[in-house]
Formats: structure tokens, sequence, C-alpha cells
């Protein structure tokens, strides 16, 4: 690969990265979870922020707790809503944390602040539809271990933390098989539906109401007490202390029925968080902030040109790369199946977990998406530039180098136009594949057409799911309709004649 290759792929992907960087080090980040409860309070934390004096942004809907609190370790947020449970249980687990002044030092050691508890626990809970548990006389956790038959769906992050269902299944000896990972909204509606009969819940959820389910006593006392706090980096006391002194007026002024009520509003009434949260403010505390909601067509807006920021510096990067690779692959025999074996098992890493990968190296947001996107392009770009300089007839070789042509003439001259045609299909396919895949971005704050369809999943709203679902297929579309146009510039006329049928 050329030094100038080598230049364009880095300066493409910083070209991802450094704006990014920069935006953040100006502004108090708040991130929250991807459920409406964490939303809203990263709300309530982002209007504080704002009326202390800062430039305050919220980073929604981001993955799980993992991908939360190593971003602020990181310095990629500086502030989001956790719970004591999910602190001692999942973040710090193994280290016998039980006090709220074990829990400070062992934030304090990575350089970690938080509130005290702002007034209400949630907790985790099993629960049932009433009329079902009611005909199978099951009141507590205990008694389900007499329905081997019953069909399990818990929230994904909980099928595998050290509080979640591992633990729950042998502190209870529970004998069940059928047990499935879900997003944690669309288990309400399997569960409502009778797709399962058993979900986890959080004790402040508005859905246990709606969909009047039974909570099953935790009759051995297996789950901790989850009381709602803030954690937030220890820099920020220095660099934003006003910021920090609004989030701890909220210690102890938030209670149960008063979060129930803020989620029954956005999750149940359609109330939009941010509204939720400015009227809790001025009813609680007198701080009134105006809330702008944008319009479906900035968002489009807004969306379309981040899901494109994502897609073309991926696809641009994988090009300069992906070529050379391809022509490499094909010119040395022995270091063709390598090279085409590495990018094939990249391909075939799960596109979420990639993601993941990504955030210790780069953090949350575009940079993680924008190289993930790249590494997933490169796999289609170089086995069809292989297959397309494979598939050169051998004669035409050996006239080129019969006529004296140098191995440099003869690949831009020769090689690469007649394998023009494979090679578009290859960055055609890459960039259909790169459209699907960036609505994953919204996981780790990326932005782009996932961002609604991961809300309107979180509030069961069809139409935002169809405002990300949509554009997001028409773009896909108009690049594959591009790169045929393209195909009519770039590949030899004579290569595009079709045979006249009989």
């Amino acid at each position: 690969m050329s030094r100038f290759t080598r230049f364009a792929t880095v300066a493409l992907i910083a070209i991802g990265v450094l704006p990014v960087r920069a935006v953040c080090q100006d502004v108090v980040t708040v991130g929250s979870k991807k459920f409406t409860e964490s939303v809203v309070l990263g709300e309530i934390l982002t209007h504080l922020a704002r009326d202390a004096g800062y430039t305050a942004k919220h980073r929604r809907d981001l993955g799980g707790t993992r991908v939360l609190f190593n971003a602020l370790v990181a310095g990629d947020i500086d502030a989001y809503p956790e719970y004591t449970g999910t602190i001692t249980q999942e973040i710090l687990a193994g280290r016998g944390l039980v006090t709220m002044t074990d829990i400070r030092g062992a934030l304090a050691e990575q350089g970690i602040r938080m509130t005290a508890p702002l007034g209400f626990n949630n907790t985790y809970a099993i629960g049932m539809r009433k009329e079902r548990a009611t005909a199978l006389n099951i009141n507590t956790i205990s008694d389900l271990r007499a329905h081997p038959e019953l069909k399990f769906g818990f929230t994904n992050e909980f099928m595998d933390r050290g509080d979640g269902w591992p633990k729950l299944r042998d502190f209870y000896q529970l004998p069940q098989t059928d047990v499935k990972g879900l997003d944690h909204d669309l288990a309400y509606r399997g569960l409502d539906e009778g797709a399962i009969d058993v979900m986890d819940l959080y004790s402040t959820d508005a859905e246990i109401s709606y969909y009047d389910l039974k909570v099953l006593r935790d009759d051995r006392h297996l789950f901790p007490e989850y009381n709602a706090l803030v954690l937030y980096r220890a820099d920020l006391e220095s660099r934003a202390p006003e910021a920090v002194a609004a989030f701890r007026r909220l210690e102890g002024s938030i209670s149960e029925s008063t979060m129930i009520a803020m989620n029954a509003r956005a999750k149940i009434d359609g109330v939009p968080e941010g509204q939720v949260a400015a009227d809790f403010l001025a009813e609680h505390f007198g701080v009134h902030m105006e809330v702008v909601q944008s319009t479906m067509w900035q968002r489009l807006w807004q969306r379309g040109a981040e899901h494109l920021r994502l897609v073309a510096i991926s696809l641009c990067a994988a090009i300069l790369l992906a070529l050379p690779l391809g022509i490499m692959a094909h010119r040395f025999r022995r270091w063709g199946q390598f090279i085409l074996g590495v990018v094939g098992i990249i391909q075939t890493i799960p596109s979420l977990a990639l993601l993941v990968f990504m955030i210790p190296l780069l953090g949350i947001g575009g940079p993680p998406a924008i190289v993930a996107l790249f590494l997933y392009s490169l796999l289609p770009i170089v086995r069809n530039t292989h297959a397309g300089l494979a598939e050169i007839p051998v004669s035409l070789l050996e006239s080129a180098s019969a006529m004296g042509l140098p191995h440099r003439a003869r690949l831009w001259h020769i090689e690469l136009p007649l394998a023009s045609g494979s090679i578009l299909a290859g960055i055609k396919t890459a960039a259909v594949i790169n459209v699907g895949t960036a609505t994953l971005g919204a996981l780790i704050g990326a932005g782009g057409y996932g961002q609604p369809i991961l809300t309107g999943i979180r509030l069961d709203n069809v139409g935002l799911i169809l405002e990300g679902a949509l554009p997001a297929a028409a773009l896909a579309l108009v690049a594959q309709g591009l790169f045929e146009l393209l195909d009519r510039v770039v590949v030899p006329k004579g290569l595009r004649i079709k045979p006249e049928s009989a």
C-alpha cells in the first residue's frame, strides 16, 4: 500500500474522530441508558446543567451499564444516572461493597464521584400477567419452581449480569429452560400477548400498572436496593462546579410515586422526555426551561447528515485500503488466502459486538462506528477486486507483456479497467451494507437513522420506528442507484455491451 493510501485512510478516519472529541471538551455531556426512566433522568440533569450556565449535551439511549460506565471513566460523558445495586452487583462486583462509604471509596479510585440517593428505589422484580399468576397460584418467585413449563423473557443485559438470570436461577433453583433475551420494551408486549410468561421488571416501570401485572414477591430477598443516584467525573467539580451543585439538588427529591408518574407521562402518554423533565423541575425547584421540539423534517435532516457522515467516511477509507489489498491478494498468491481470510473473519464478528469492542479504543459516538463500518466494508471490496483480476483472460495479460508494458502500466491500463465491473459491484455491496449497519451506531451515541428506531422501540411508537427505517431503506436504494449510474462512467463501454438475444 502506498504512502498516499496510508495517509488518506488515516486522514479520512480522523475527519470523523476529531470533531467529536473537540465538541465533547466544551460541554457538560450527560449520558443515559436505553430505557425511559434513564432518559428522563438524563434530561433532568441536562436541564440543570444548562440552568447552571453551561452548554449541555445529552447522549441518550446508549447501550447498557458497561457502555455508560466505561464512557464515564474514559471522559466521553461527564455524568449519568445509575443505581446502587447495579454498582455493587455489576460494575464493582466481587468487592463486597455494602455501605455508601464503601461505594464512594471504590468509585473514587477510578476518578468517579456520586451524589447521595435521589429518593427512590428502582429494584429488579419478576412479574407475570395477573390472571396467569392467579390461575397457577403463583405469588412468590419460589413458586416458579413448580412450573418448569413457563417461558421466561428477560432483558438482554439481565441475562448476563451478576445480579441477573444466572444468579436468580441458582439462588431460587429454578428449572426453566425456555429462557430468551429480549429488549425490555418488547418483552412487555410479548408478556401481554402471551408469547412469554415471566419477565424481569424495574419496580418503577409505568407498564406494571398499565398492563395490570403481578409483581412476584422476592421471598428469599435476592435483589438488593437499587437506589437511584448520579455518577459524575471527579474533574467535573473543577470544570463545572455549578453543574455538580445543581445535580446534588436532586438528592432525596424524587419519590418512587413521582418517578413512576414521570415514566408514565413519557411512556404511556407520549409526552417528550425533555418536557417531562422540564415540568418536574418547574414544579419542584422553580427552574423553568423552555423545551423546543424539533419537527420531523428537522430530525430527518439532522439524522440524515449523521448517517451520511458515518457511511461516506467509512466507505471512502475502506476503498482506499481494500483496493490495494485486493490487488495484493491477486498478485501474491501466498498472501492472498491470508488477506481474504482475515477480512472474512472480520465480517463474521457480530456488528454490535464489533461496535462495543471499539469503545475502549475510541470512546463512544462517531469514531467507533466509523471504524466498525470501515472494517465491515473491506470484505466485499477486497473479494471482488481479487475475483475481477483473477477472471481476466490469460491471453490478454500475455499480449500486454509481449508489448513490453511494465507491471504498473499493465495494472492501470489493462487489469483495473477490465476488472472495474467486479470492483464496482463490491463497492456497491459495501455501501448498501454500510447504510443498514450504520443504524446500530445509535447504540453507542453515533446518531443517524438508528436513533429514532431505538427511541421508537423504547416508546412503542411505530411512527418513530418508521422515521428511521424508511429513510435508511431509501438511502440504501439511492446508493445502489448511484453506483448503477457510476457503472456507466467507470466500466469501459465495451465491457457493458450485452449480447443480443437470438
